[in-house]
């Protein structure tokens, strides 16, 4: 937006730097690892004992087995494509 108003006239260069200053990588990457950890605390305090047991064993949670096999109920029967196709 600020090559445009350059190119074409408008404010000028140094108000255009003062809506976005530059930022040092390092700075960028500290301020992005404080939001995370505020994030973080966050869920901690929204989340009750429960729910957070749950999220932190939910990759050892039992899940039955699938029923059925591979085959899909929009799959064709193979019994009626052997009789078509043979």
């Amino acid at each position: 937006m600020g090559f445009l108003r350059r190119l074409l006239g408008g404010e000028s260069d140094s108000s255009a730097s003062e809506t976005a200053p530059a930022t040092d990588p390092a700075d960028a990457e500290d301020d992005e690892r404080a939001r995370d950890v505020a994030l973080l605390r966050e869920d901690h305090e929204r989340l009750d004992d429960l729910a957070r047991r749950q999220l932190r064993y939910a990759e050892y949670a039992w899940e039955p087995p699938a029923q059925g096999g591979e085959r899909r109920a929009d799959d064709s029967d193979p019994a009626s494509e052997r009789a078509e196709g043979g």
